[in-house]
């Protein structure tokens, strides 16, 4: 399955109009036209990369990403042999974001592509 590793970053904040603040989700799945954040379960981290998610969808309803959390990792890890299941009884089922996203492409909007 190809991937891109980091291939582009989208404004998530802005000062009178312009850019301030950006996102740059971790993969891009070309074939699936699906960006992928990894985090960890450090609440601090989780909750900082849930609100840029959130905020990406805000300003790119077009842009389809997904969080994995480190027990979604940990279940893949599993589900194609790489590590024994022996340590994950702790770690709970996956889970994914609710509704469907919506996808607006920048150019659609004028806006300036970064990335």
């Amino acid at each position: 399955m190809p991937w891109e590793y980091e291939p582009r970053s989208f404004p998530i904040g802005f000062s009178e109009g312009e850019p301030t603040k950006f996102f740059t989700p971790d993969f891009y799945l070309p074939d699936d036209d699906l960006f992928i954040e990894i985090t960890t379960m450090n609440q601090k981290l989780v909750t900082k990369k849930n609100k840029k998610v959130r905020q990406l969808k805000k300003y790119h309803p077009d842009v389809k990403c997904k969080i994995f959390y480190q027990r979604d990792y940990m279940h893949l890890v599993v589900k194609y042999g790489l590590e024994e299941p022996d340590h994950l009884d702790e770690v709970v089922a996956p889970t994914r974001m609710p509704g469907q996203p919506e996808i607006v492409r920048l150019e659609d909007r004028g806006e300036r592509l970064t990335g």
